[in-house]
């Protein structure tokens, strides 16, 4: 397959390429600079240049496609409302470029839901409006109505030894305060994937080509309290419990999450994909850091 790839300069997207490459398929990028289309290049994939605010870019890559893959969002919480509203645009650009086929579009998501259910399972719905700005699901939900072959991928703490997902801005901030710090007990749990095995499942489920919502979780759910003492030991800094009132002011826009029991399942994704996890584990991959050079957070 000749396939259409946005965000193949980021984490997953970088691990991607040669998942898809080496199993015999072909990738195209798209590339917002010269920088990242060297970087593309030198991966093997060919370069569309343009940005996601760039829809006739978008519907271009999508056109020459047999699949698309969505990975790339521009994380700038100073300016999270307008990057999810240009990821919501973009996610619609692509579904049209693809309308009265059945090739595929998988969108990334990731495992914040407004859910009770733990651990969260692969036919548990995002709500139908969205309490955060960003809406990814709320997007792919739409393209299916209209019969187009979407996918989600919903996404856990993604980790190799150099970024850990929203566990990078909480070595940030221990960094900065001297401090590892978890919420209360530090009982509740995130799940998390290494980065390959991530990358494998994307290829599989583009493979398979069939609308459905998967979970990239290789492990259910670690404790906070057990993250933040690895973070601890690696900057050789005290790990300290906080209240929930104190986590807000603490660690900025992602306080809310710090908290939360996001354990997640992806027993149906393994039996459906006959995906399993062969990568180091995120704790494994924590302690193995290189905290004090600049190969490290």
């Amino acid at each position: 397959m000749r396939v259409f790839l946005t965000g193949g300069t980021g984490l997953i997207g970088s691990a991607i390429i040669p998942e898809l490459i080496n199993s015999g398929h072909q990738v195209l990028g798209l590339a917002r600079s010269e920088t990242s289309a060297r970087a593309l290049l030198s991966a093997g994939a060919e370069v569309l240049m343009g940005t996601l605010e760039d829809v006739q870019a978008l519907s271009e890559g999508a056109s020459k496609a047999d699949g698309v893959i969505h990975c790339a969002f521009d994380l700038d919480f100073a300016n999270f409302e307008e990057s999810s509203e240009t990821e919501r645009l973009a996610i619609a650009a692509l579904g049209v470029s693809l309308a009265g086929s059945d090739r595929p579009l998988i969108v990334s998501s990731g495992l914040g839901l407004a859910s009770l259910i733990r651990p969260i399972t692969e036919d548990v719905d995002a709500p139908a409006v969205s309490t955060s700005p960003r809406g990814p699901e709320q997007a792919v939900r739409s393209l299916r109505q209209q019969g187009i072959n979407a996918t989600i991928v919903r996404l856990p703490q993604v980790h190799n030894t150099v970024k850990q997902g929203l566990i990078t801005t909480l070595i940030g901030v221990a960094r900065k305060t001297g401090a590892s710090a978890y919420v209360n007990e530090g009982s509740n749990r995130w799940p998390a994937a290494h980065v390959t095995d991530v990358a494998r499942l994307y290829r599989l489920a583009l493979e398979k080509g069939e609308a459905s919502t998967y979970h990239a979780v290789s492990e259910e759910g670690i404790h906070l309290k057990d993250i933040a003492a690895a973070i601890g030991r690696g900057l050789r800094v005290p790990i300290t419990s906080i209240s929930s009132e104190e986590a807000q002011a603490r660690f900025g826009r992602i306080g809310g999450y710090v908290g939360m029991d996001l354990s997640a399942s992806s027993a149906w994704t393994r039996e459906r994909l006959g995906w399993t996890s062969a990568g180091p584990g995120l704790l494994e991959d924590l302690d193995r850091m290189r905290y004090f050079d600049n190969s490290g957070s």
